[in-house]
């Protein structure tokens, strides 16, 4: 049975203002493209010569803010599956995907086709059609 999902065009937009305004501040204070798994890889050693402070703090904020939406009350809701190893194969392949690909799918699909990079459109357009092939054949053909 397909798990139902909410129309929320109000909070999608500004949620999405709010991503593009981040990566726009982020490049133009730091020059870095906003795409999580670079910036989690600054955190690891050895630095490239760049101090993590800041790549910290970002990941501190991804982690902080739906703290804070509960903390004044708003329901926080998100599903994840209770099969491990279906999360440990899905992570690794993310893992992979992000590291063969050059990058994951914030730095390619926000970041990188803002600057028209021809290397992004293919990859979004990658994990896209991969993303709605996996989505149908969970919602039809298996059954999830």
């Amino acid at each position: 049975m397909p798990v139902p999902t909410e129309f929320t065009p109000v909070a999608s937009t500004l949620g999405g203002v709010l991503i593009g305004a981040s990566a726009v501040m982020l490049m133009l204070f730091h020059g870095r493209i906003a795409g999580i798994s670079g910036i989690v890889g600054r955190l690891l050693l050895p630095y490239d010569g760049d101090q993590p402070v800041h790549a910290a703090a970002f990941v501190a904020g991804l982690i902080a803010a739906p703290l804070m939406y509960a903390a004044a009350g708003m329901a926080v809701t998100q599903t994840v599956s209770d099969n491990l190893p279906l999360m440990l194969v899905g992570g690794l392949l993310v893992g992979f995907g992000a590291a063969y690909g050059g990058g994951c799918t914030s730095g390619h699909g926000v970041c990188g086709l803002s600057r028209l990079s021809p290397l992004s459109l293919a990859a979004t357009a990658v994990f896209m059609t991969t993303g709605f092939a996996t989505v149908f054949v969970v919602r039809h053909m298996i059954g999830g």
